[in-house]
């Protein structure tokens, strides 16, 4: 655990809801665009395996969202067995449900460009490199203490 950041220590104290084990994503921005955040922690049964975070000085919040997957599966070994979890549904139905398509397409959309298409192209490879790792959307700021955790790694950046 980031021992020095006091919010993290907070959250464990104050949340008890949500899963105990998988991975939590989360990005953040501060006017959109502007200064962002990503972060991620990997738990299993309420043990906290690995977390990381970074940041970018002019970024947007999808951007940063799509960040804290990408690090999250680059992070995994290849043969993981694991939930990862992201409150962002468009992330999560840009992997599961619309990327097969676009690629098929060669990468195009009916209605339009791909914002973020680089990004996306490597989030979707990963995934595809992990075939034991799930993507689930996770309701933000309900009380789910990973969740929670995952959201104070990327907005700490903005403080």
């Amino acid at each position: 655990m980031n021992a020095s950041n006091p919010e993290l220590e907070e959250v464990l104290a104050r949340y008890n809801a949500g899963p105990n084990s998988g991975v939590f994503t989360d990005g953040s921005c501060e006017g959109n665009p502007g200064p962002g955040g990503w972060g991620f922690v990997w738990v299993e049964n309420g043990e906290i395996l690995l977390e990381r975070s970074g940041h970018d000085p002019a970024t947007t919040n999808n951007r940063m969202e799509l960040q804290a997957l990408i690090e999250a599966l680059r992070a995994l070994p290849r043969d993981a067995e694991v939930t990862v979890h992201s409150d962002s549904q468009l992330c999560v139905n840009t992997v599961n449900q619309w990327a097969a398509g676009w690629e098929r397409r060669g990468w195009k959309r009916k209605g339009g460009p791909i914002k973020n298409l680089e990004q996306v192209k490597e989030l979707y490879a990963l995934a595809g490199d992990r075939p034991g790792v799930r993507l689930e959307w996770i309701k933000a700021h309900d009380g789910s203490r990973w969740n929670e955790y995952a959201d104070v790694l990327a907005s700490s950046w903005l403080r």
